[in-house]
């Protein structure tokens, strides 16, 4: 069967960005930056995306473009004969199943709480209130599996339409409407009282600061965060490698998929930052940030229910651009592995993943009292399979299939990255790609291991 192609570049960019674009940005992205000092930790996680995330990012596309198939395939199109390398194909597709098995509970929480604002839920809820409204909804079954059956019938929905009518199409006017929210919202911020202060926390480094958080566990902290940012290593990526042609270069890609991933960061930091610091608001709050703190600055705000609409809503595209584009990666799976047509492979996958995604919607009322890896709920255990084992070793499996002479080889490898116009990756960098990037993703796995 003839694959699908984009339609056009930016189509690519905007769906490849969408996928690497969502909530880790946007929630995970600000209240780790409040926890680690601010503008130091900022200035480090710019260093380990350009040193760690591109390279790797072009791995996961090169794979991709090379062999036009999804993961297992595309393995087994490049692996030398008799290899085994297509066995990662298999973990890579569980590990995106196991993503979406929560991931999904989480967007719904997101469109859950535009609906709330848009209604006007929160308009005669006090300080006190907000955090039991967040309780409230994590306490109905009803609330979290509804919501998240939303949200994978629309995943779902876009994808069974194809790449250019669906995929690309969604994906474009989601991106472009969260681009245009992102850049409202911030200058809103921005012209808050007191917003100054919270502009030169979040991009002035302050050495004497970070030197209290402790030096080391900022920069590690920078580390993981620019490395789980791209969600990198169970190919998730890979996939649109596949629908791209060979006219621009693969580093000059990776570039401007990780910089448009970056602006929608730095941008989320630049809506709250200031208006924490406006409305003297611990900017460090951690999770409760985005559900609990957020929404109190918002009510205390002129036009708050307006302002917390179009939050909610920019967090909702955010986080259904990941979904989208994950679930085009399933449903292709599913094509290429078992011959199935487009519908066919949407159906089944709307299936498997409403029923996975049914403990982690139902892990904080019906199940609350299952805990799993550590003591940890549903969610927080398959997310640490997921973002402290499966994406650190998948890196790990990328770096030595693209580097060593025993996988695809670093010539090869070298050759589809730099094919087409653009950015070319030097081949002075073959002893940091073989050697240098493994080290610092051990460093994260063990970081994630030990954490």
């Amino acid at each position: 069967m003839e694959r699908e192609n984009f339609k056009s570049r930016l189509g690519f960019l905007l769906v490849s960005a969408g996928c690497a674009i969502g909530i880790g940005n946007v929630w995970k992205f600000p209240f780790i930056t409040g926890q680690n000092g601010g503008g130091v930790f900022v200035l480090f996680y710019l260093l380990f995306l350009v040193i760690m995330g591109a390279p790797v990012l072009t791995m996961e596309l090169a794979v991709g473009r090379a062999s036009r198939k999804s993961i297992v395939q595309g393995y087994k199109a490049l692996e030398p004969a008799g290899s085994k390398w297509h066995l990662h194909g298999w973990v890579c597709i569980i590990g995106c199943y196991l993503l979406m098995m929560y991931y999904t509970t989480v967007s719904g929480w997101m469109l859950n709480y535009f609906v709330k604002f848009a209604v006007g839920e929160f308009s005669n809820v006090d300080s006190e209130g907000v955090a039991a409204v967040f309780g409230d909804m994590l306490a109905s079954p009803e609330q979290l599996v509804g919501y998240m059956v939303i949200t994978v019938i629309l995943g779902v929905l876009v994808c069974s339409i194809g790449i250019q009518n669906g995929v690309e199409r969604v994906s474009k006017v989601m991106m472009v409407a969260l681009m245009v929210l992102i850049v409202i919202l911030a200058g809103h911020s921005l012209l808050l009282n007191g917003a100054g202060e919270g502009v030169k926390f979040y991009l002035l480094p302050d050495f004497s600061r970070a030197a209290e958080m402790g030096l080391g566990n900022v920069i590690t902290a920078a580390m993981n965060q620019a490395f789980f940012t791209l969600s990198l290593g169970i190919a998730s990526m890979e996939i649109f490698g596949t629908y791209i042609s060979k006219d621009r270069t693969l580093g000059g890609e990776a570039v401007s998929i990780v910089a448009l991933d970056t602006f929608v960061a730095i941008m989320a930091g630049l809506i709250i930052f200031p208006a924490c610091f406006s409305y003297n608001v611990d900017a460090g709050a951690g999770p409760s940030l985005i559900f609990i703190t957020l929404p109190q600055i918002f009510i205390h705000m002129a036009g708050g229910r307006v302002w917390g609409s179009l939050f909610f809503l920019f967090m909702t595209f955010a986080s259904m651009s990941t979904v989208i584009a994950v679930f085009e990666n399933l449903i292709a799976a599913g094509m290429d592995n078992f011959g199935w047509d487009r519908k066919k492979s949407s159906w089944i996958n709307l299936a498997i993943l409403l029923i996975g995604s049914l403990p982690c919607a139902l892990g904080y009322n019906v199940l609350s009292n299952v805990h799993l890896i550590g003591g940890r709920d549903i969610l927080d255990s398959e997310d640490f399979i997921v973002s402290n084992l499966l994406l650190p070793i998948g890196a790990m499996i990328y770096t030595l299939f693209c580097t060593m002479k025993f996988g695809w080889g670093f010539d090869k490898y070298i050759e589809e990255v730099n094919a087409g116009e653009g950015l070319k990756v030097p081949k002075g960098l073959r002893w940091y790609f073989t050697f240098g990037l493994p080290v610092l993703i051990i460093v994260i796995l063990v970081q994630g291991l030990i954490g």
